[in-house]
């Protein structure tokens, strides 16, 4: 019985440690490394001592912690935790909406059919307590800002349901010979026969239109999904900047030309859009002083690229010439992989307008719209009240980080009348 109980004690042990987790890397050999230390301090004693358990229990336990913690995305201890239902799997808040933002249309973990995502408050009030006892492991202040512009703590969000599967291709479909579109077949569920219906080539080859030819007559290709739609069609829309038409049917909300002011500029949600698009600094000559304090002032007005873009495009319909100078300066060509359609009246008004040249319009007038936001009286007076630069863009220091960061007086933007008077021989030695 002596024997036996050792044995049957180790036997359950080694049962049992399989489904444990393995102890973490980093604290291997630290109960050595903790007797080298202690030995140098105290080299009169003739022993070695042994280190109290409870210290590297205790290490060990935020260290598993923080390898539970972990966000199924980043792989990194999970921030503003979300968990997905119903798998119930969690995830950083800002990961996950980064995620449908992709495409993404169930758990990004098990790939499972889900369908809502709220935060967690048991979560975080464990990663808080783990970040009290080890400070160390919080997010770099940086990251945090921009994962807080991606979410906002506290939010629920839906994720979008799955698209219908892909029909299953057409063997006999030669790749040389244009498709039907949506509208071709005379029992389409779309309420709308296409008057010139393209041929299948798996039904009449001779008859068949020939992608070397162009296009069918009346169709083009959709500037979103690219497939062949009918011009005539009502769910059809054209853009009237790029010239491009858009099927309406393929993604919704994407393969479509909308009223100009009801747009969603392309890639331009929230702020965070703006500050990792490299376009935006493009469009302050890289000066990066100045888009910092727009960006501040941004976050701080919950200000969103879409209002930026409706006072942009408000703006210049105030304008004699309208949109015709941007139209002028090619801004909107080859905007889409698929062919555009002719400008026939380069003076007509411009009522629809694609995602992609939205993105463009907020772009041509985001340093504009500054300079005009500067003067409505929002800002704090510190900024309100710096003298304008003679040299403007190209003034050579404004890209001095340095120096123009630690007082932000000079704004490198535009030559006014209000300064004509003042000493600018500080402009170059800000």
């Amino acid at each position: 019985m002596s024997d036996a109980g050792p044995s049957s004690a180790r036997d359950e042990h080694a049962s049992t440690s399989t489904l444990k987790r393995p102890p973490s890397p980093s604290f291997e050999g630290l109960d050595d490394e903790i007797s080298r230390k202690r030995l140098k301090e105290d080299p009169s004693e003739d022993t070695e001592p042994t280190p109290r358990p409870s210290l590297s229990k205790y290490d060990a336990l935020v260290e598993d912690l923080a390898q539970e913690l972990q966000c199924g995305c980043c792989a990194e201890l999970v921030y503003r935790p979300v968990v997905v239902s119903p798998c119930q799997h969690f995830f950083c808040g800002s990961c996950c909406v980064l995620w449908i933002k992709n495409g993404g249309t169930n758990c990004p973990a098990c790939r499972g059919v889900s369908s809502y995502v709220t935060p967690s408050r048991p979560l975080q009030t464990i990663v808080d307590t783990l970040l009290r006892s080890d400070p160390s492991r919080t997010r770099a202040e940086q990251e945090r800002i921009q994962a807080d512009e991606i979410y906002k703590a506290g939010s629920s969000m839906r994720i979008p349901t799955p698209r219908e599967a892909s029909p299953e291709p057409n063997l006999n479909q030669n790749a040389d010979y244009a498709r039907p579109c949506p509208h071709c077949a005379p029992d389409n569920p779309y309420g709308w026969r296409c008057p010139q219906p393209v041929v299948d080539f798996a039904v009449d080859a001779e008859q068949a239109w020939h992608l070397d030819d162009g296009a069918p007559p009346g169709h083009a290709y959709c500037g979103n999904c690219e497939t062949l739609l009918a011009l005539r069609a009502p769910v059809t829309t054209k853009c009237d900047f790029c010239q491009v038409s858009f099927c309406g049917i393929g993604v919704q909300g994407r393969c479509v030309a909308v009223p100009l002011t009801a747009q969603h500029p392309h890639n331009m949600s929230d702020i965070g859009d703006l500050i990792q698009s490299s376009e935006v600094y493009e469009c302050f000559d890289s000066n990066t002083v100045e888009v910092d304090l727009m960006l501040d002032y941004l976050t701080s007005r919950q200000i969103t690229p879409r209002h930026i873009y409706r006072e942009v495009v408000q703006h210049i319909a105030t304008q004699p010439n309208g949109f015709r100078q941007l139209i002028e300066s090619d801004l909107f060509a080859d905007m889409h992989s698929v062919g555009a359609g002719i400008d026939e009246n380069p003076n007509a008004p411009r009522n629809r307008i694609c995602r992609h040249c939205a993105t463009e319009v907020l772009l041509w007038g985001l340093k504009e719209w500054w300079i005009r936001e500067r003067h409505r009286g929002y800002l704090d007076e510190a900024i309100a009240n710096r003298p304008d630069c003679a040299e403007g863009g190209s003034c050579s220091r404004q890209k001095d980080l340095g120096k123009s960061l630690a007082n932000r007086q000079l704004s490198c933007l535009m030559w006014t009348p209000r300064i004509l008077n003042r000493d600018l021989s500080t402009c170059k030695g800000v």
